[in-house]
């Protein structure tokens, strides 16, 4: 299983904003990035460095997806019909621990990685414990029982700071079902993400 390894709040930091929209990000009281040069005025950034920040932010946005998974994922968008910028978006949403975390069945993106691999959640009302697993229309994604009366869970479910998107439809408080693939504006990211200049860095 991947981890990060590194804080999970110096992506933040470097990216000077706060990309999951947590209260708790240093970037809500101060916006340079981490470490002693951090202060250094930026010098202008060129095509290849707005391309693969926007990368970083993307991919670091649902937590501990590897380099190999997300070029993987681009592959796979690029191959779809339509837009590939917009078909990566989707991908990503259809991961398991995505749906985890937008059902608000945990806080953040890692506590729902965790979540899935821990096995409380299960798909069509069976155990699974794979966080990459890609989701379909119409799939019924369930809280276990022992999950629900979890502290973290609770804590989840009353987190006013952001909503339950349309695409992921409740029943109850520990069921949901992903009614469709979100297109870029449906997705209720904190922060602008630009899936157009990731493309870009991919099809150098």
């Amino acid at each position: 299983m991947s981890k990060r390894h590194s804080a999970k709040y110096k992506l933040d930091r470097r990216m000077g904003e706060n990309i999951w929209g947590r209260p708790k990000s240093p970037v809500n009281r101060r916006e340079y990035g981490p470490g002693q040069h951090g202060q250094r005025r930026k010098g202008k950034v060129s095509d290849f460095g707005l391309q693969l920040r926007a990368k970083q932010k993307l991919k670091g946005y649902y937590g501990d997806v590897t380099e190999k998974q997300f070029k993987r994922t681009y592959a796979e968008a690029a191959r779809m019909k339509g837009d590939t910028g917009m078909n990566l978006i989707g991908l990503l949403e259809r991961r398991l621990d995505a749906v985890v975390y937008r059902a608000k069945f945990a806080p953040t993106i890692f506590a729902a990685r965790q979540l899935v691999s821990h096995g409380h959640i299960l798909v069509n009302g069976v155990k699974c414990n794979v966080a990459s697993r890609r989701i379909s229309l119409g799939d019924e994604i369930t809280l276990g029982k022992k999950a629900q009366e979890m502290a973290l869970v609770i804590e989840a479910q009353s987190l006013a700071e952001r909503d339950m998107p349309d695409y992921v439809a409740p029943d109850g408080t520990a069921k949901v079902t992903f009614i469709r693939i979100p297109t870029l504006d449906e997705v209720p990211y904190p922060v602008r993400m630009e899936p157009n200049l990731v493309v870009e860095f991919y099809s150098r």
